[in-house]
């Protein structure tokens, strides 16, 4: 009764706060935003879809060192706008993307004279808010933001805790009760909202610049807890200013809400006046042996980055039609990680010769840069580092941040602080002046700074296949891959590292891959990456040609993705046009569970007809006991057809779509 009774008082303050001016609504009449003040000058808004109130009254504001912005506001003037737009991306899950909504601006004066902006941006699939200080003042010390999510019926949520170390965590789902209940109520942003009837919601932020990355308090109303700096600040802003955009999309089901590009859409365009220079990529790398501990990134008989070992990689990466070979441990540090010499390599690894081979076989050395989380001894190295590499013809860089805690310039801070924000953006930046492309790893989350720098390939900041070579755990579920989809890659490119096809581990022989072989293929399909690494190594490969096949043949950028069907958890099946050709290719995954499910064909093209080369699960696979048969099959199919997949315990279906005609 006191919640019916709540969301009446609720639905009259909107309709009596709200006039035709402070309300707007998505281009296809169905989404709306309401703003409005309440009788101390708090500012709210509301949501309705369908006609149905989503988003009660929630309240909006700040936390300033030296007054509170949450009351005390009153409204000078507002105004609306349109927009509709299509842009071509660089690179990315789809060519040509459309920006389309409608916009409103509240121009708001606080009592202390402070003016401040909110605008609104309502798309067919959500809505988009933020903040602006228009003038200038002196500086502005943030503590917090006042943002509310009031939601009329509390979903269901995918999350995982703030303060999870470069993000590496299992994403579970609970009630937020549940996560009150275990003082899990503070989690990191993104997360996923799943309701009772089968509806979804996707919560992020958009362009974060010079801001600290915000957090989400799961209550009754689902607040905002930015990364405080060290001493306790938020932030320091000099006017005027804009926050990161908050954004929330709301579909009626899973695929709608995988095409949404709400979060591209908020991010300015591309910065970039020449792109010619940035290429998507598969790659290998001296990598997976070190985690397996057959090789080491320190220099020794066991050295992994030597130029011996690189130009076998090199070899390899050519005869199979791999872009670049990354090789971690080929520079000076790796000892006592006190400090990483970027220009200097270890002596047996030749740079003036590895650059003239690689550049002999028309394959790129794929630089690595990790800083043990010294991000200011970094930034004093970045234009000597990025020069050595650029005269070295390396334009891709894998940097790293291995540490809980980074030293910026600012002191010790949580790598997602405004801080840290602030060095990560100084990177991509710097890069860009030198034609040079970033994989980051122990990153800041995304949110779609890729299209304002699209040299910022494809980033970690997931839980990858690297904890299924070392984790006391045994390694990650096989659910894991059929959750990633809808969070953390809904946040942007994930360098998850697929491609495990040996299933044995010498090390730790109780943790392995939670997966069949065909699951490790269905992968590069299923998780985005511009920048998409075969982890394993060399040897492995060649022990499997024919299904290695696939990771030779499945490109990495695309003409448009579609999720054909999907279930939180439980299974992903994902389809992806090859950019600018007439193939399609297809990732079908599970969790533990076998099971068996249909693929229409509809996305075809009309009036062709493809070969289907279908890599599947073998007879008697299943990821616990026996990881490796494939069954490779082909036939002649059109978009009138359905095939049907059948996926063992933790496995998986791989299959290219060439066009005959």
């Amino acid at each position: 009764m006191k919640k019916i009774t709540f969301v009446l008082i609720a639905l009259a303050l909107v309709m009596t706060a709200c006039g035709p001016d402070t309300a707007v609504e998505s281009p296809n009449g169905k989404l709306q935003v309401s703003f409005t003040l309440s009788d101390d000058g708090t500012p709210y808004y509301s949501v309705t879809k369908d006609g149905n109130l989503v988003i009660l009254p929630s309240a909006l504001g700040f936390e300033l060192k030296d007054k509170s912005l949450s009351d005390g506001f009153t409204l000078q003037t507002s105004m609306r706008s349109s927009f509709d737009q299509n842009w071509e991306t660089v690179w990315g899950e789809e060519r040509m993307i459309r920006n389309r909504y409608n916009e409103l601006i509240v121009h708001l004066h606080h009592a202390s004279g402070a003016p401040l902006d909110i605008t609104f941006r309502v798309f067919d699939d959500g809505f988009a808010f933020r903040y602006t200080f228009p003038e200038r003042y002196d500086s502005l010390v943030i503590l917090d933001e006042k943002t509310e999510y009031c939601f009329a019926e509390l979903p269901e949520v995918w999350s995982i805790p703030w303060q999870t170390e470069y993000y590496e965590a299992l994403w579970t789902k609970k009630a937020i009760g549940e996560r009150q209940k275990a003082n899990e109520d503070t989690v990191c942003s993104p997360v996923t909202l799943e309701w009772k009837n089968g509806t979804y919601g996707f919560m992020h932020e958009a362009a974060l610049t010079d801001y600290p990355a915000q957090n989400y308090i799961l209550g009754e109303q689902i607040g905002t807890f930015l990364t405080p700096l060290r001493e306790g600040v938020a932030a320091y802003v000099v006017t005027p200013f804009s926050t990161p955009w908050r954004f929330v999309i709301l579909t009626d089901n899973l695929p709608d809400m995988m095409a949404s590009r709400i979060m591209l859409n908020l991010n300015e365009p591309c910065k970039l006046s020449n792109t010619s220079w940035i290429r998507p990529m598969k790659f290998i790398g001296i990598w997976w042996g070190m985690h397996l501990e057959l090789m080491t990134w320190y220099q020794g008989p066991k050295h992994g980055a030597t130029t011996a070992n690189m130009k076998r990689y090199l070899d390899f990466a050519k005869e199979n039609g791999f872009g670049g070979v990354l090789a971690e441990g080929w520079n000076r540090g790796w000892e006592d990680w006190s400090h990483f010499d970027m220009t200097t390599p270890y002596p047996d690894w030749d740079m003036e010769e590895l650059s003239r081979y690689a550049n002999s076989l028309g394959v790129q050395i794929i630089g690595h840069n990790e800083t043990g989380g010294n991000a200011a001894d970094y930034e004093n190295q970045l234009e000597d580092a990025y020069r050595y590499h650029e005269a070295h013809g390396i334009h891709v860089i894998k940097t790293g941040y291995v540490s809980p805690i980074i030293l910026t310039t600012d002191g010790p801070q949580y790598n997602r602080s405004q801080a840290g924000v602030r060095h990560y953006r100084k990177v991509i930046e710097t890069a860009a002046e030198h034609q040079i492309c970033i994989d980051n790893h122990e990153p800041v989350m995304p949110t779609g700074l890729q299209r304002t720098y699209p040299n910022l390939l494809t980033q970690e900041g997931v839980r990858g296949q690297e904890w299924n070579a070392w984790s006391k755990d045994g390694g990650s579920p096989a659910w894991h891959t059929t959750v990633l989809p809808f969070t953390r890659v809904m946040a942007g490119p994930v360098d998850y590292t697929p491609g495990v096809f040996n299933f044995a581990n010498p090390v730790y022989p109780e943790t392995r891959v939670h997966s069949t072989l065909a699951n490790q293929l269905a992968l590069f399909v299923v998780l985005y990456s511009p920048l998409q690494m075969a982890c394993d190594l060399p040897e492995n490969y060649e022990r499997y040609p024919k299904a290695f096949q696939f990771i030779r043949d499945v490109p990495c950028d695309w003409e448009q993705s579609r999720l054909i069907d999907g279930k939180i958890g439980e299974f992903v099946l994902m389809a992806r046009q090859e950019r600018g050709s007439e193939d399609w290719y297809v990732g079908a995954i599970t969790n533990d569970d076998s099971r068996e499910m249909s693929l229409p064909l509809d996305f075809l093209k009309e009036g062709k007809s493809y070969t289907a080369t279908i890599y599947r699960d073998g007879e008697g696979a299943d990821w616990k006991s026996n990881p490796y048969p494939v069954k490779i099959e082909q036939q002649k199919v059109t978009r009138e057809d359905v095939l049907t997949l059948k996926l063992a315990s933790g496995g998986g279906s791989a299959i290219q779509l060439s066009c005959d005609n």
